[in-house]
C-alpha cells in the first residue's frame, strides 16, 4: 500500500496509508487538520478514517476538523480519554477500515503514555512515539516497565518490519547512540547517511526493524557493550536489562548532543 508523508509543526509526521486499490486512506495521528486537508487535496485522496496511537494533543489535535469534515470514524486506545474516538482498541484487536484496506493488528505499547497502541498492517509498524528511529519515547504517564516491554514486543516482529514512528528525531537520537556505542560500524554508518538525508531535506522515517536492531540502544541493552556504557554511566553494576534499559532512557533525558 502506498504511504504518504505529511509533515506538521516542527517534526511530527502524520501518515496517509493508501489503500492498494483507490484513491482512499488511513490518517494516523493527525496533529493538525490543516496540512492533511492540503495533501488531501493536492494528491487527490479520500480519507477513510482515523487511527490515533495516544493522546498527546500534537496527535489527536486534528481529530474535531477531519472528522466532522469527512464523517470520519476514529480509532483509537481505550484505555485513554481521546475525544472524538469512536471505535476504542486494545491489545490483540484485529479490524478492517473497510474491504479495500488490509487487517489492522492493535498491539500494547504502553509506556510513552499509559494507554498507547500501536497500529501492524502489511509488514509496516505504525507507533506513535514507542519506538523511534535510533530512540524510544520518554516516559510521559507510563511506565519503563511498561516501555521495556512495548520495546521488546516489538523487536521480536518480522525484521524486515518497516517502523513509521511519528517524529523527525533521527540525527539526535542516532548522537546519543554514538555516546552510547562509539565503535559501533553500522551505528557511524547510519549516521552519515542521515545527516546526507536530512541535509536533503528528505525523511529518515521509516526505518526497518533490522537497522533499529543493530543500531539503536534501547533495543540493544542485552548487548555487552551497551551494558558497559551505562554501568559507566550509572557507576554501578546493572543486574538486568531492564536496569540497563532505565538508565538509558534517563540518560537520554539528559544528553546534551552536539
Amino acid at each position: 500500500m502506498p504511504v504518504h508523508t505529511v509533515t506538521a509543526f516542527q517534526d511530527n509526521y502524520i501518515w496517509l496509508i493508501q489503500s492498494a486499490q483507490n484513491q482512499r486512506v488511513m490518517i494516523v495521528d493527525p496533529g493538525d487538520a490543516a496540512p492533511v486537508l492540503a495533501a488531501l487535496k493536492n494528491l487527490k485522496l479520500i480519507p477513510a478514517a482515523i487511527l490515533i496511537t495516544h493522546h498527546h494533543h500534537d496527535h489527536t489535535g486534528g481529530i474535531d476538523a477531519l472528522s466532522k469534515a469527512f464523517k470520519l470514524p476514529v480509532y483509537g486506545p481505550a484505555d485513554e480519554a481521546i475525544s472524538g474516538v469512536t471505535h476504542p482498541l486494545a491489545d490483540g484487536d484485529t479490524f478492517q477500515v473497510a474491504e479495500d484496506f488490509a487487517t489492522l493488528q492493535v498491539m500494547d505499547t504502553s509506556g510513552h503514555t499509559p494507554g498507547h497502541i500501536s497500529y501492524l498492517i502489511d509488514h509496516s509498524l505504525y507507533c506513535g512515539d514507542t519506538l523511534f528511529a535510533g530512540g524510544c519515547g520518554r516516559l510521559l504517564g507510563g511506565s519503563a516497565e511498561q516501555l521495556f516491554k512495548a520495546l521488546n514486543k516489538i523487536a521480536d516482529l518480522p525484521e524486515n518490519t518497516l517502523i513509521y514512528c511519528a517524529h523527525e528525531y533521527t540525527l539526535a537520537n542516532l548522537q546519543f547512540a554514538l555516546a552510547v556505542e562509539p565503535d559501533n560500524q553500522e551505528l557511524q554508518q547510519r549516521y552519515a547517511d542521515t545527516q546526507t538525508m536530512r541535509a536533503d531535506n528528505q525523511p529518515s522515517v521509516p526505518s526497518r526493524l533490522t537497522l533499529e536492531k543493530a543500531t539503536n540502544p534501547f533495543l540493544r541493552c542485552e548487548v555487552p557493550a551497551v551494558k558497559q556504557a551505562a554501568e559507566q554511566q550509572a557507576g554501578q553494576e546493572l543486574a538486568s536489562p531492564l536496569a540497563v534499559f532505565k538508565v538509558l532512557r534517563q540518560w537520554k533525558d539528559n544528553f546534551k548532543g552536539v
